[in-house]
């Protein structure tokens, strides 16, 4: 219907073509017309009205969300007129694309989808079986619901190997622009390669073996966008903790560190646990067996630091399923119930802070 849809009353065409490029970039389809008396069928019943100087100088029916629309700082005389006609907000391009950007990818995606869900997997020392684990939550989350799996460490080899679906058709990291920002899921998903799953799709976004991996910034937006949509978001995470990483533990529900029964990777995974510490406050701990001198979880956890979420058997033929691109965690083995208990986890934690904030309110 046209009147979900974004009213624009512009006359400058640069302006024009900004807007719906804009538009087009978060998936946000608007309606034109060429002048106020035009736009009166649709002025009241659009869910937003974007206009220029030129159309802020007409008499401007009274309705809650305009927004006018400038190339440049505006004039004092243009802010004037703004308050006499009610516009709400003023955005100056191109220095306020961020905000037109998000205004409309708001009307796009509509409110936020309850259910957004933010998992960060991290291995306490290199070879811990993070990225195994961050694809076995994933398989899990896809047949629960919707899910999307982001691989964060461009020094891991490609999540799409991992998974056996390095021939899947789709965008890498490299491909993927997006500089930081809000951005549409739904947009994006239709680039990325997915794999298929006991009747669920998990979506994935994977380093590629060259290129560039992705900034910081975009994995905040690819982040908050598969939260908005409400998919549970699982992101395998460098060791190193650099930008790529941090972003996503200030957003993590749930950070996991995965860490073997062995002494050394236990002081090790201390180090990484107090890094991790100091961007979120919700970490929990997987420790992988074998123990080849006993170690027993408990006791991995003091050595650690950090509040044990569970232990896991070692997986049978897991090394040989890789190997062969068959990447399919046993129903009810060591790596499912390692996966079904961290996202349980996950959602309870978010549904105690979601209650604690209800209260404070």
């Amino acid at each position: 219907m046209t009147h979900d849809r974004p009213l624009v009353v512009v006359n400058d065409e640069t302006l024009v073509d900004e807007i719906l490029r804009l538009a087009a970039a978060v998936g946000c389809t608007v309606q034109r017309a060429p002048d106020l008396v035009a736009a009166r069928p649709h002025w009241a019943r659009a869910p937003l009205v974007l206009i220029d100087e030129q159309t802020l100088g007409g008499e401007l029916p009274a309705r809650p969300g305009i927004l006018l629309v400038t190339k440049g700082p505006p004039a004092l005389e243009t802010w004037q007129r703004v308050f006499e006609a009610g516009v709400e907000k003023v955005v100056s391009l191109p220095d306020g694309e961020p905000v037109l950007v998000s205004t409309l990818a708001d009307i796009a995606e509509g409110p936020g989808m309850p259910g957004g869900l933010v998992v960060g997997v991290v291995g306490g020392r290199g070879g811990a079986g993070a990225s195994v684990l961050a694809a076995a939550i994933g398989l899990v989350a896809c047949r629960q619901g919707d899910a999307l799996l982001i691989d964060c460490d461009p020094l891991g080899g490609g999540v799409d190997l991992l998974l056996g679906a390095e021939g899947s058709e789709g965008l890498r990291w490299p491909g993927i622009l997006v500089g930081g920002g809000r951005i549409s899921l739904p947009r994006l998903a239709e680039a990325l390669p997915a794999l298929r799953h006991r009747g669920g799709r998990l979506p994935f976004v994977s380093c590629a073996r060259e290129g560039d991996g992705p900034s910081g910034k975009a994995i905040a937006s690819v982040v908050e966008a598969g939260r908005r949509a409400g998919h549970t978001v699982i992101c395998d995470l460098p060791r190193h903790l650099g930008p790529e990483a941090e972003v996503v533990l200030e957003r993590a529900d749930l950070a996991v560190l995965v860490v073997p029964a062995e002494v050394r990777a236990c002081a090790a995974a201390r180090r990484v646990a107090a890094k991790m510490a100091e961007r979120t406050g919700r970490i929990g701990l997987v420790v992988r067996g074998p123990a080849p001198g006993g170690l027993c979880p408990e006791h991995a956890a003091q050595a650690v630091g950090a509040p044990l979420l569970t232990s896991m058997a070692p997986e049978r033929q897991l090394d040989r399923a890789l190997e062969s691109g068959q990447f399919e965690p046993r129903p009810r083995g060591p790596l499912d119930k390692a996966a079904r208990l961290v996202l349980a986890e996950a959602r309870a934690g978010l549904q105690m802070s979601q209650a604690a904030v209800e209260e404070r309110v």
